[in-house]
């Protein structure tokens, strides 16, 4: 299964501090369908995410009945990519 979407880049202060992109809902109905196929636990998903020329391996985590990506320092890096922009994700997940 393939996706492509939109959203913009957040940032989480928690213990782990991290950056995410959330999966808009209309996505997320498709994933959830997927995940009982491709889920190691607690709903994670695992995929390869591109952002622009840059991809990279990584799960997808269930948050608030939705899918949130996160979003790595160096691919951050290598995008230019600050928190609020707009970004384009290109989901890949092998089922």
């Amino acid at each position: 299964m393939n996706l492509e979407f939109g959203g913009e880049m957040w940032f989480w202060k928690g213990p782990a501090p991290w950056h995410f992109i959330t999966v808009p809902e209309e996505e997320c109905g498709e994933l959830e369908a997927a995940s009982r196929l491709v889920t190691y636990g607690w709903g994670m998903i695992p995929v390869t995410a591109q952002i622009g020329g840059t991809g990279w391996k990584t799960s997808l985590f269930p948050k608030d009945g939705r899918y949130i990506v996160p979003v790595k320092a160096w691919v951050r890096k290598a995008e230019g990519l600050e928190v609020g922009d707009m970004v384009t994700v290109r989901l890949a997940v092998d089922v």
